[in-house]
């Protein structure tokens, strides 16, 4: 079977990992940790992509962006991939390949998984152990996201904004919805759709991105596919 084309659809947001080839690390040490950062920010301001959330994790990294243009995401990723390469390998006096491949990239809907989806993100260091609060670790946005740093990298989504009327309380609510984690489905949905490309939503808005793409975007049969019900953050449990 012919594999499909990547999914992207300019303004929504879309859920991207890249890993290490064979799973191997993708960093030497915190001057390539900034170095990748510093790649996506000039990268994504050229080819349009807004970034909401990102963790660079040892051996591979998540990424959750919004592109302008049906070729921003492709052009942005083929832009790091080769800068970042090039550059690590000198780096470290290696050769070949350092990607596991192309990137994995999926569609999600903003309404019912962003918000999830950014705590996702955010909270990967804790789930593999590496630290026991996302607010340990130093290569993710969480910190943006708190208001304890700041940076040229993260543009903060809409439904982000919505969180509060003021920057405390966005950021208060911000750290009270990871704190608060996310269900072991939310989790499978974000992990499954990524990895296999498949849009990550309701039924209706399933069928809605359909309608501006030829490419299949959910597992089954042609036709009308078969949808898993969303999984929304429950908003009355944040305060604002």
């Amino acid at each position: 079977m012919a594999r499909l084309p990547r999914l992207t659809i300019p303004g929504y947001p879309h859920h991207l990992i890249q890993r290490g080839n064979d799973r191997q690390p993708i960093f030497g040490g915190t001057r390539d940790y900034e170095e990748l950062l510093h790649l996506f920010a000039d990268s994504a301001r050229d080819n349009g992509v807004a970034i909401h959330a990102y963790v660079l994790m040892t051996n591979h990294f998540h990424l959750l962006a919004t592109p302008q243009a049906q070729e921003s995401i492709p052009r942005m990723m083929q832009s790091i991939g080769r800068r970042y390469v090039g550059y690590f390998n000198q780096r470290h006096g290696r050769t070949g390949t350092l990607w596991e491949g192309r990137y994995k990239s999926t569609v999600v809907q903003a309404e019912s998984y962003l918000l999830a989806c950014m705590a996702y993100i955010d909270l990967n260091p804790v789930r593999a152990g590496m630290v026991s609060h996302p607010g340990d670790y130093p290569w993710s946005g969480y910190l943006h996201h708190i208001g304890q740093r700041q940076g040229r990298l993260i543009v903060p989504h809409p439904l982000y904004w919505e969180l509060g009327n003021t920057p405390f309380s966005r950021e208060a609510a911000y750290r009270e919805l990871v704190e608060a984690g996310i269900t072991s489905q939310q989790q499978n949905a974000l992990t499954d759709s990524a990895m296999h490309g498949w849009a990550l939503g309701d039924s209706d808005y399933v069928a809605g991105l359909q309608k501006l793409t030829p490419r299949r975007i959910r597992k089954g049969s042609a036709g009308r596919p078969r949808v898993e019900s969303a999984v929304p953050i429950d908003m009355s449990l944040i305060k604002s």
